[in-house]
């Protein structure tokens, strides 16, 4: 059996998920921080090998916080639509 609870926290967690990934300021904070690590690391030297690992690191960071936003975002249209379904189950007037 499908908690009902359990579907609306995520529906809720998406919602959130999807408002940050739409919101101005975080997409221009993730953008700025992928493009001033990676000028940081076009301008390491020739034996900087660990500061370049580290900025990679740190551009990879960056993709998974948008990757897992993204996830719980799509986790919770999942979510709504298996309510959906449920209300929809629950009604025995549908036209």
């Amino acid at each position: 059996m499908i908690d009902e609870g359990k579907l609306r926290l995520e529906e809720q967690r998406g919602a959130q998920a999807q408002a940050l990934l739409d919101n101005d300021l975080l997409r221009e904070a993730f953008a700025g921080l992928r493009q001033d690590y990676m000028r940081a690391w076009e301008a390491t030297g020739a034996r900087e090998t660990d500061a370049r690992e580290r900025l990679w690191q740190a551009v990879q960071i960056v993709g998974k916080v948008e990757s897992h936003l993204r996830s719980v975002a799509q986790t919770g249209q999942l979510a709504q639509r298996q309510i959906n379904d449920i209300q929809g189950k629950k009604s025995p007037f549908q036209f």
